[in-house]
C-alpha cells in the first residue's frame, strides 16, 4: 500500500468519524430541546434554568432575558411564582403541554455551536376544580434557537441552550378557537428590568406581532434543494393591523 493511499484512507476515516460525531451532536441537541419541553410541561423550572449556558438568553413576548440572572427572573420569579405559586413542579389542575416538533438541527463544522428551528403547539389551562381562574387556551409558536457545546460542572463537554428565541404566533381560547382571537391578545413586554422587577433586559427589535399577523420567522438555514437563502415576503403579513 502506497503512502498516498494510506493518507487517503486516513482522511476518509477522519471524515467518517467527524460525520458520525455530528450526528451524535444532533441527537444530543434534540434530547436537550425535547427535555426542555418535558420540563416546561410539568413546571420544573429549576431544571429548565440548568439547560442554559451561563451567558444564555431567552426571547419571550418581545423581551430578551439575558444571563442566568435574567433566565431565572423569567422562569423562577415570573413563571414559577405565577403558575405554581413558587412550587418547582406540577400542581393539581394545571395543564401546560409544550410538545417540541418539526426540529431542523444544524451543527457547525467545528462542533462548538448549532442552530435549531422548531415549533411548539401548546395546550394550557386550569381545571374547574382547581383554585384560581378557570381557563383553557391554545398557543403555537416558532423557535429559532442557538446551542453551544461546552463543559458542565463535571468537566464533560455537553450541549447547552445558548439562545432560546421563541416567537409566539397564535393564541385562542379552547371555547372559541383562534378565529376570534383579539388583535394584540397578549401585549408585548415593553418595560425593562429593573423598572419592571420581572421585566426583560432588552427589547426584541423589531417588535413581533401576534396572530392574525402571519410574519415568517427568518430561517437560519438555506433552501435545502436550491441552496439559496429563504427570503420571505412579509409585506402582506399585517394588512389588517392599524399601527
Amino acid at each position: 500500500m502506497t503512502e498516498i493511499s494510506i493518507a487517503a484512507l486516513a482522511a476518509r476515516l477522519e471524515k467518517v468519524e467527524h460525520d458520525l460525531a455530528i450526528e451524535q451532536d444532533v441527537n444530543q441537541i434534540r434530547r436537550v430541546q425535547y427535555t426542555y419541553g418535558y420540563l416546561i410541561d410539568k413546571s420544573q423550572y429549576n431544571e429548565v434554568v440548568d439547560l442554559f449556558a451561563d451567558d444564555g438568553e431567552v426571547w419571550f413576548l418581545g423581551g430578551i432575558y439575558r444571563g442566568k440572572a435574567g433566565i431565572r427572573r423569567l422562569y423562577i420569579e415570573r413563571f414559577q411564582a405565577r403558575f405554581t405559586q413558587g412550587h418547582n413542579g406540577p400542581i393539581y389542575g394545571w395543564l401546560l403541554e409544550h410538545p417540541q416538533i418539526q426540529m431542523v438541527i444544524d451543527v457547525a463544522p467545528d462542533r462548538k455551536s448549532a442552530f435549531v428551528r422548531g415549533r411548539s403547539m401548546m395546550q394550557a389551562g386550569l381545571h374547574e376544580t382547581a383554585k384560581g381562574d378557570q381557563r383553557a387556551w391554545w398557543e403555537g409558536g416558532i423557535y429559532e434557537n442557538e446551542f453551544v457545546r461546552e463543559a458542565n460542572a463535571a468537566g464533560d463537554l455537553v450541549w447547552k441552550i445558548k439562545a432560546l428565541r421563541y416567537y409566539p404566533f397564535w393564541h385562542g381560547s379552547f371555547a372559541e378557537g383562534w378565529a376570534k382571537t383579539k388583535i394584540d391578545y397578549l401585549p408585548m413586554l415593553t418595560t425593562l428590568y429593573p423598572t419592571d422587577p420581572l421585566g426583560p433586559d432588552a427589547p426584541v427589535e423589531p417588535a413581533p406581532r401576534l396572530w392574525p399577523a402571519t410574519d415568517v420567522v427568518p430561517f437560519h438555514y438555506p433552501h435545502p434543494v436550491t441552496g439559496q437563502p429563504i427570503v420571505a415576503d412579509n409585506s402582506r403579513a399585517r394588512e389588517g393591523f392599524n399601527d
